[in-house]
């Protein structure tokens, strides 16, 4: 079982600490960058007010990047079934 130990990662000015496996550290922090990132891009707005807000709006843009990767990656996916059948069927007919 991984070894969790606690990481210190600071998302707009404020600090937290998460447990975390040593291995997942860079993830964490990286997720954490983004998040923080994405926080200020909505704060600098101005439009949205109360760090509760601006995290739930950020949590609601990353979800919406992710659904559309996600379909992205099913789109193209089907693309490359529909171009394996074809190919199979071209090979067929040699």
């Amino acid at each position: 079982m991984p070894e969790s130990n606690t990481v210190e990662v600071k998302i707009l000015d404020k600090e937290y600490l998460i447990a975390c496996p040593d291995e997942a550290r860079p993830q964490l922090e990286s997720a954490a960058k983004h998040l923080d990132s994405k926080m200020r891009e909505i704060r600098n707005t101005g439009k949205v007010h109360g760090t509760e807000r601006i995290a739930v709006m950020a949590a609601l843009n990353i979800t919406h990047d992710l659904q559309q990767g996600s379909q992205l990656s099913e789109d193209t996916h089907k693309v490359i079934q529909d171009l394996d059948q074809k190919l199979d069927a071209a090979l067929a007919k040699a």
